[in-house]
């Protein structure tokens, strides 16, 4: 529970970042926090078709700027979201 939880959690903290852009990002993050997923497929598999897309396009950039910002654990955490997509 502790690696879902860090790995959702670094997942939130990238949504934080266009919460005040868009609603899609608020959407999904009231989704990490009011549900108990038992792993990160459980919470893709509870993403609608719309939600799976923002995220790919979201996670792909995000993944890019920690890569060259040199945050790898970073990278890595966000990385096990996006490869379940």
């Amino acid at each position: 529970m502790v690696i879902l939880e860090k790995t959702l959690g670094y997942l939130r903290e990238a949504l934080s970042n266009y919460h005040d852009r868009d609603d899609m990002s608020k959407s999904i993050t009231h989704k990490i926090l009011t549900n108990q997923f038992n792993g990160e497929g459980d919470f893709v598999k509870a993403l609608s078709q719309l939600e799976t897309n923002y995220l790919e396009h979201l996670l792909t950039y995000e993944i890019q700027h920690a890569m060259k910002s040199g945050d790898y654990q970073r990278v890595y955490e966000l990385n096990e979201v996006y490869e379940l997509l």
